[in-house]
């Protein structure tokens, strides 16, 4: 896996050996960022299930101006702090599970866009969304991006929380919805 775009495009970035996670492929995390390329420069970015960091990691090589990183496992956690060395960005990483760390927290400010590739079928989109409705990590400018297999639904439960699906960009095995609070359109 590599950063395919920016100021640290080409570099190679470490991942985690094993099947506990699932790296974004080089053409799905081209296809994301084509969809969000003017608006990332600048941008408050939360990568959360952070696996590699890739997606936080391309996000900050393309002019974000801050990502923090959030994944549970320390030891994925040290890569991703090793890829942030390797490509000569910075960002703040967290080994904490997510969902305490966004229950602990206060946000100074609100992120531009919030992704996650949460662990697939486990309903863990809902509670995050559960969280975050009532969060000062979200407001009306914010973008969430989920990445999920082609089986999650959210539809029964977005509207009941405020939100709501506005895109849904579909591959061969896995999607990626945009949610925004609802009424913003």
């Amino acid at each position: 896996m590599r950063v395919i775009a920016g100021s640290a495009r080409h570099i190679i970035l470490k991942t985690a050996e094993g099947l506990d996670t699932r790296p974004t492929t080089d053409r799905i995390k081209e296809t994301l960022f084509n969809m969000l390329h003017n608006s990332i420069p600048g941008c408050y970015f939360l990568d959360l299930f952070a696996g590699s960091g890739a997606i936080g990691i391309e996000a900050l090589s393309r002019g974000a101006a801050h990502c923090d990183f959030v994944e549970q496992n320390a030891k994925t956690a040290g890569i991703i702090r090793d890829n942030l060395k390797t490509t000569g960005l910075t960002g703040n990483v967290f080994a904490a599970d997510v969902f305490s760390w966004l229950r602990g927290r206060h946000f100074e400010r609100a992120y531009d866009y919030i992704f996650m590739d949460p662990p697939y079928n486990h309903l863990f989109e809902r509670d995050v969304l559960q969280i975050l409705k009532d969060s000062d990590a979200v407001d009306e400018y914010t973008t969430i991006i989920f990445e999920a297999s082609l089986e999650t639904e959210f539809e029964s439960y977005l509207a009941d929380m405020g939100f709501r699906a506005y895109k849904v960009k579909t591959y061969k095995t896995n999607k990626h919805v945009f949610i925004e609070k609802a009424g913003n359109n």
